[in-house]
């Protein structure tokens, strides 16, 4: 099994799941596209993904104006209203008879090219709208062992050129900076910005505890995560010390604790930065306590919402 923040619990269901495409629904292993589709050509498209939970999709408001803000970065007209989207989703999770445990994954490109080539112009069809639900429950070892990075040479870029906020397909450079902390033994990438701060990681929003204080980046050079957003919210309403500040990987490596966080995950512990065992090398007690406090508000997203 692959370690890491996204290391899920092999579930047999998703075999036989049906996955959208352009409002129909197809087999897992007959769910195909075009190779003239914009993103798969040139990278030309964005995404989100939520947690089923109970029925409900939790912080579903937060992820669809990501999704719109993305769109109207790109330039791109979606065709559909939000609601329309919220459908097509419930769609595919009815016909998957799902209410629980799942991770949806929902794509769109700007749509089929008449031939290779970034011009949008040359777009034929209307945005491509993609849904995967799975079955996905993230592996509680990986809270427990908790994981290891490796700070890559690859930084985040500055807005000027690729904005980090932006949920885009252009992954490339996360890419390689994850296969760089492979490469060095660990599981994830550490990703400094254009200034040498920490900025987040490949895939996931990275905190430090340092003195009972939580500390994340400014937000200008890493992802716009939403659970990113929601442990800040957690930290500020329960009383606990939480600054969105510029700290370098000195601060890091004489950090207390420290974690990242995604959707898919929530928060996961580092253990060690670099070969540096950050604290005692364990779940630290702040960190257990800011997950628990984030685990309270997704029951009442979802009581609220039910």
């Amino acid at each position: 099994m692959i370690y890491g923040t996204h290391n899920a619990i092999e579930d047999p269901r998703n075999n036989n799941i049906l996955v959208y495409i352009n409002g129909e629904l197809y087999p897992r292993n007959e769910a195909k596209i075009s190779v003239f589709d914009s993103g798969y050509l040139v990278g030309d498209g964005i995404w989100e993904a939520v947690r089923l939970v109970d029925g409900v999709l939790v912080f579903l408001d937060l992820h669809l104006n990501r999704l719109w803000q993305a769109a109207s970065t790109v330039g791109m007209d979606l065709k559909r209203s939000k609601e329309e989207l919220m459908s097509e989703i419930w769609k595919v999770l009815n016909a998957n008879k799902m209410h629980d445990g799942v991770h949806v994954r929902f794509m769109l490109t700007r749509g089929i090219k008449k031939t290779p080539s970034q011009d949008p112009r040359l777009t034929v069809s209307g945005p491509n709208l993609v849904i995967i639900p799975e079955y996905k429950e993230a592996a509680e070892e990986n809270r427990e062992k908790g994981i290891t990075l490796f700070t890559s040479a690859v930084r985040r870029g500055s807005p000027d050129y690729l904005d980090p906020r932006l949920n885009c397909h252009s992954k490339l450079h996360e890419v390689q900076a994850l296969i760089q902390a492979l490469e060095a033994g660990a599981d994830e990438a550490l990703m400094l910005d254009i200034h040498g701060f920490v900025a987040t990681c490949n895939a996931t929003n990275f905190f430090i505890i340092k003195n009972g204080e939580v500390w994340t980046s400014t937000g200008q050079y890493c992802m716009n995560g939403i659970t990113r957003h929601n442990i800040i919210r957690v930290c500020r309403e329960n009383g606990i010390p939480c600054h969105e500040k510029n700290f370098s990987l000195f601060d890091v490596y004489g950090s207390d604790e420290a974690f990242v966080t995604g959707t898919f995950g929530g928060v996961t512990p580092v253990i060690k930065v670099d070969g540096r065992t950050i604290g005692n090398g364990k779940y630290g007690p702040l960190s257990r306590k800011i997950y628990r406090l984030y685990k309270e508000l997704v029951i009442q997203e979802v009581k609220m919402k039910a």
